[in-house]
């Protein structure tokens, strides 16, 4: 039964550069409105995007990651996947004036957000220079994001709005590379890892 799990296991495409792409493009684009790039009003324009690519193609990831024994990806990918279902639906139902949605409840929301990803961060040093930069970015981006929101200090969203833009070109570059490596090995550098496993 052992050997059936291994070359089954060895025959499932690796999930995680659609999980990262996912998380990318839909950070990329909710990032360039925090930094002023973009209007706010194109925040419906990152909605769709939410729900499809930054929140079901990671949870989908995470599923994939579960059964590949993976329980680090599993936690990242179902984590942030759920992220973008949490947004996106806060920002529906108050489009839809259901709920309002307080400037310090959401600040203290992404500060936690951030604590999460400090953990998830301690974790990715061990696995590979990329990932941990992104872990890296993506926390500094949610405690800048939290304070700012919580604060309403405009100031530092839109630093957070382009520690989002970094966090999420690593994202992509991370993805990139993924992918590239599965086609010619150790094609595309990821780094080496802080600390050995």
């Amino acid at each position: 039964m052992d050997n059936i799990d291994n070359v089954n296991k060895s025959l499932l495409a690796d999930p995680a550069p659609l999980g990262l792409a996912g998380f990318a493009f839909t950070t990329f684009l909710l990032s360039f409105i925090n930094a002023g790039i973009l209007s706010p009003a194109s925040v419906s324009v990152v909605m769709p995007l939410a729900f499809s690519y930054g929140g079901f193609a990671q949870l989908l990831t995470g599923a994939f990651e579960m059964r590949r024994g993976n329980t680090f990806g599993f936690t990242a990918f179902t984590s942030y996947g759920s992220f973008w279902f949490f947004y996106g639906i806060m920002v529906l139902l108050a489009s839809m004036k259901i709920i309002t949605l307080p400037a310090t409840g959401i600040g203290v929301a992404l500060i936690l957000w951030g604590l999460f990803t400090l953990y998830m961060w301690v974790n990715a040093i061990r696995l590979n220079l990329a990932l941990n930069l992104v872990f890296l970015f993506l926390w500094l981006t949610f405690i800048i994001l939290g304070f700012g929101s919580y604060y309403s200090l405009t100031d530092l969203t839109r630093i957070g709005g382009v520690l989002g833009i970094i966090t999420a070109f690593l994202a992509a570059y991370t993805s990139f590379a993924v992918v590239s490596n599965s086609i010619k090995a150790n094609s595309i550098p990821l780094g080496p890892a802080f600390f050995k496993k």
